[in-house]
């Protein structure tokens, strides 16, 4: 009988220190979860940051201006984007709106109706860089294009382009002069060709539609009356 209490004595130690360590285990691996759940809870608590903003997108249509706002047409040399701010004569340059302020007025591009300005005498653009005594070459001639859809035909006058401009500037690199050799697309012209070699850039931007499609489509015939 001692015997046999003796044995089931130290079973009971057994047992008993068995499920201490499983308790010990248990306890540890609850504090652990638990320790792992406070970092979650905290960054759930913690409000979020806000997303760093965009990057402003780069000057787009920068060829037309097209986007730019009527405010910041003709700026100061100084601010100009062109001339050097630093350069020690930039400072000494007159603005463009002192210089346009007695300048015929527009609607269009940097507010400047340049083609009235030569007929008031109010510019007098040199025609040859070498002589200044060069007389321009005037073409008193309209060239239309029929143009698909709703908007009027497009009239090209060459005389008041060839007041500033010799021939040579456009043919035959950037308009073949003969009749059905130029396909000419408001695309091309979007990206800078075409017409878009100087529109847009040193000429009036193609948001002003009319001042090209300017020729009403011809009105077809009536069929009762033949008119």
């Amino acid at each position: 009988m001692k015997r046999v209490s003796l044995i089931a004595l130290a079973l009971v130690v057994v047992l008993t220190g068995f499920g201490v360590a499983v308790a010990v285990e248990a306890a540890q691996a609850q504090a652990k979860s638990a320790d792992a759940a406070k970092p979650a809870e905290s960054a759930a608590a913690k409000p979020a940051e806000p997303a760093p903003a965009a990057p402003k997108a780069a000057a787009v249509n920068t060829f037309n201006r097209l986007m730019i706002p009527r405010a910041d047409r003709n700026p100061p040399p100084m601010k100009d984007g062109i001339h050097d701010p630093e350069g020690p004569g930039t400072s000494m340059l007159q603005p463009p709106l002192d210089a346009f302020s007695v300048m015929p007025k527009s609607n269009a591009g940097n507010n400047i109706n340049w083609v009235q300005a030569i007929k008031d005498k109010a510019i007098n653009p040199r025609y040859d860089r070498l002589n200044p005594n060069e007389a321009p070459m005037v073409l008193d001639l309209d060239i239309v294009r029929e143009v698909k859809g709703f908007m009027p035909d497009v009239v090209y006058p060459h005389d008041r382009h060839t007041e500033w401009l010799d021939c040579s500037n456009c043919h035959p690199d950037i308009f073949i002069p003969e009749k059905g050799k130029n396909v000419i697309s408001m695309a091309q012209i979007l990206m800078g060709q075409k017409c878009g070699v100087c529109h847009g850039k040193v000429a009036f931007p193609v948001s002003e539609c009319r001042l090209c499609h300017s020729k009403k489509k011809d009105q077809p015939k009536s069929a009762s009356t033949g008119k």
